[in-house]
């Protein structure tokens, strides 16, 4: 995973680059995204399985949006990806930082030396965007953090069973007064009972947390674990699902990935 020495600290990277955020409570805004290696999860929709192991290198855009990927080997060390993010950080242009993966938590000592630099670098906000199941390695970034994103998991869409876990994640964030809010993958597949229980766990910490749905984009394998076709649920079914959960919970959306609407894959 991550490197613990403190002289030469070094993450495991996929990609850095600038673009326009497709999920949740900043869509539309632009970010610079640092993409994470390694996942502990195998959620059957996942749409960044190469992200699962870590490959022997990375890609960094030269320029802000531009496509124009450089090529470097992992492991990245601390120094380099800041010089990478503030290459990237043109006066204006970008809203916040978006850590993502993978599982950024995984870096989790990384990113406790890391985030205070690169908010100082650069002067702008850190959004998390996790899998919302390692509570323990969040308590230790959380006062690096200004947002985060949290995935709830639905065992009849991803194949995983994490509600201990997200309730302890959720309710640090909040305790912390960290803007939070939470994403939960939809599928023709979702139990109407998960998404109950959903709606139960987040009002228990605070119903004024966002919600957001996000039908499942179709996919013909997300991954070796996926069951043959992944296909997002009825116009039918949504409305349904909203309406039932907007009895616990103050705000909830649904939202798709909107970036693969306008091909920023």
């Amino acid at each position: 995973m991550t490197a613990k020495t403190s002289e030469h600290p070094t993450a495991r990277l996929i990609e850095v680059f600038s673009a326009i955020q497709g999920e949740g409570l900043n869509v539309g805004s632009r970010q610079i995204f640092v993409r994470f290696a390694l996942c502990d999860l195998r959620c059957h929709f996942c749409d960044s399985a190469h992200t699962w192991s870590v490959p022997p290198t990375c890609r960094v855009e030269r320029s802000p949006g531009g496509r124009d990927f450089e090529t470097h080997t992992n492991p990245v060390l601390l120094n380099l990806l800041l010089e990478w993010v503030q290459r990237q950080n043109l006066p204006g242009l970008h809203d916040s930082i978006s850590l993502t993966g993978g599982e950024p938590l995984l870096h989790a000592p990384f990113l406790m030396q890391f985030l205070p630099q690169v908010r100082s670098w650069t002067g702008l906000p850190i959004y998390l965007e996790s899998g919302g199941h390692r509570p323990e390695q969040l308590a230790t970034i959380l006062p690096y953090l200004d947002s985060v994103g949290m995935d709830l998991k639905l065992p009849s869409v991803s194949g995983e069973n994490r509600w201990q876990e997200h309730a302890e994640f959720l309710r640090l964030c909040y305790q912390a007064s960290v803007e939070v809010f939470v994403k939960v993958i939809v599928s023709s597949l979702t139990e109407p009972t998960e998404l109950e229980r959903s709606a139960e766990l987040v009002a228990d910490v605070s119903p004024e947390i966002p919600l957001f749905l996000q039908p499942v984009t179709p996919l013909e394998s997300a991954a070796q674990f996926a069951p043959a076709h992944i296909l997002p649920p009825s116009s039918d079914q949504v409305l349904a699902w909203q309406a039932a959960m907007k009895r616990k919970l103050k705000r909830v959306r649904v939202v798709p990935q909107t970036h693969k609407t306008i091909g920023q894959l």
